[in-house]
């Protein structure tokens, strides 16, 4: 390596530290951008004749934005009300609490007050926000200057989607062959993990917050969305809400309803996953290990976006190992520095 190239790695290492470094604050809102783009990219292509490239593009960017933020605003607003509800049905006795005390202070020997642990719990938590305040409206601003940071970089990740994926065809210094299969694979790969991944986790959570209305539960779409987010999460998945809601249908008294909730569980929610994800992704389905490894690594890693990108990310080192064994012998040799 002689000196010019050196220094000019230098260069480049420096800048894409620093650019990571810009880049990191809103890290999340990049990652959105370009999960958006990918997904949406196809529909832009499809526009793009009839309308033109820009118009396509922020036409994409306005729906898109309004399909995130609109339906996001009408849950917090379902979720907040059935919270107000929960809280009140507790304060005032609602049903099955009166019975549940009961059945606890029998088993145990221990009195408890639901309702009064509940309020004061409550109002912890209220005094806890009251006094976090200032760090909520940080981030009130911080989150509007990241999602319209997604909402600009989005626009341009459609309109000049074809010119970045050819200077990145240039830049990568692989044999046209060894790059068609490299992208062809990690396209795949992607698209399963977003349809397989976060496809299911919808209709399991779905499906599950219907055992939940037909048995009597309360709150259901606050317990739907959770459980939609769950569903995401390997290993957890709407569990982790329907079988305390049995317990807890079964304690009240309600133990047809019980048992019912478990076994439709059980079946149909439980054996969703085997079902749909072959049947959605296809050929394309990705190994359950790279899910469990990829979200809980990306998680940590990532934060929220992780749940998507970290799969991504574990299930692209396998197949770029696996291109290059299959083309070894494709891959020109590097030459003297």
């Amino acid at each position: 390596m002689n000196v010019s190239k050196g220094f000019y790695l230098l260069l480049v290492t420096i800048s894409a530290v620093l650019t990571l470094a810009i880049v990191w604050p809103f890290l999340q809102y990049v990652l959105l951008a370009v999960l958006l783009a990918y997904v949406l990219y196809p529909l832009q292509k499809r526009l793009e004749p009839r309308v033109g490239p820009s118009f396509s593009s922020a036409s994409l960017v306005v729906g898109a934005t309004l399909s995130i933020i609109v339906p996001f605003a009408a849950m917090i607003g379902l979720i907040a009300t059935d919270v107000v509800r929960f809280a009140q049905s507790l304060e005032n006795g609602g049903p099955g609490i009166d019975r549940l005390e009961t059945t606890i202070s029998e088993r145990t020997g221990q009195d408890v007050n639901i309702a009064e642990t509940a309020t004061n719990g409550a109002r912890s938590a209220a005094e806890g926000l009251l006094g976090g305040a200032p760090d909520a409206l940080s981030g009130l601003i911080h989150a509007v200057v990241g999602i319209g940071l997604a909402a600009f970089l989005l626009y341009f990740l459609l309109r000049d989607g074809d010119r970045l994926f050819t200077w990145v065809r240039e830049i990568v210094p692989l044999p046209r062959e060894v790059q068609t299969t490299l992208f062809e694979e990690l396209d795949r790969l992607t698209w399963a993990v977003l349809v397989g991944h976060v496809a299911v986790a919808i209709i399991q959570g779905v499906l599950a917050g219907l055992g939940l209305f037909a048995t009597g539960i309360p709150n259901v779409v606050f317990w739907t969305f959770v459980m939609i987010l769950l569903s995401l999460i390997p290993l957890i998945g709407s569990f982790a809400v329907w079988a305390p809601a049995a317990v807890w249908l079964a304690a009240t008294g309600s133990a047809v309803a019980a048992v019912a909730l478990a076994v439709y569980g059980t079946i149909v929610v439980g054996a969703s996953d085997e079902f749909l994800r072959p049947l959605i992704v296809g050929r394309a389905d990705v190994n359950p290990s790279i899910i469990i490894v990829g979200v809980i690594g990306g998680m940590y890693l990532m934060g929220f976006m992780g749940l998507f990108f970290g799969p991504v990310i574990v299930g692209a080192c396998k197949v770029i190992l696996e291109t290059f064994d299959d083309h070894y012998d494709d891959l020109e040799p590097a030459g003297d520095w």
